[in-house]
């Protein structure tokens, strides 16, 4: 093994420690919003999902990724999300300002990791939708497991991941991309929540 495939297979490893205090920012807004006690919170929650999955459908059907993770498309969940804002009755939300414009590679694949990453969690997720009487085929399908399987899933795309050789610029962007790709989401849930009918915030 040489010494650049020894710095490549920790990537994901770096990109984890990079985004630890973003992530966790993130987690904590998620649970003050407790999308899980009611079904019109758990929308809100469908939408943010949605507008940040629909803004990376454009990476998940690069073919220039693609020929990188083969099934790249087939991981994409902005369908299952807009899918289920329909089941919960909710509007799909016009696009927010500010969307990823034309990546860099290394950037591009950061914004892949935190999303396929957040598949790990959504394992527990989908548990506690079960409790508002959603599942993987109705109002909660984006949080389903993938064919495969989650921890398969996952590997096989930190392996790949891993592998990869990139410039120590590409390496800084994928940093940048990885904590910006956390700031998004956590901007996507302050607006998805902002914007929630009078009604669902009472």
């Amino acid at each position: 093994m040489t010494a650049n495939t020894e710095r490549a297979a920790l990537r994901s490893q770096r990109l984890n420690q990079v985004t630890h205090a973003p992530h966790a920012e993130l987690d904590a807004l998620v649970k003050s919003h407790a999308p899980f006690e009611t079904r019109e919170n758990f929308a809100r929650f469908v939408v943010a999902q949605y507008l940040f999955q629909n803004e990376l459908k454009a990476l998940y059907t690069d073919p220039k990724l693609i020929a990188i993770f083969p099934d790249l498309a087939e991981r994409c969940r902005a369908d299952a999300a807009r899918l289920d804002l329909a089941d919960l009755d909710t509007a799909v939300p016009a696009d927010f300002p500010g969307e990823l414009q034309n990546p860099s590679l290394g950037a591009a694949l950061a914004w892949l990791f935190v999303s396929e990453g957040s598949k790990l969690g959504a394992a527990f997720l989908i548990k506690r939708a079960a409790a508002l009487e959603l599942s993987d085929s109705f109002g909660a399908r984006h949080l389903g497991e993938p064919a495969g399987g989650r921890a398969e899933g996952w590997k096989s795309f930190t392996r790949t991941l891993d592998s990869l050789e990139l410039s120590p610029e590409e390496e800084t962007a994928a940093e940048q991309g990885a904590v910006a790709a956390f700031e998004r989401f956590t901007q996507l849930l302050k607006h998805a929540y902002a914007t929630a009918p009078k009604a669902e915030l009472a």
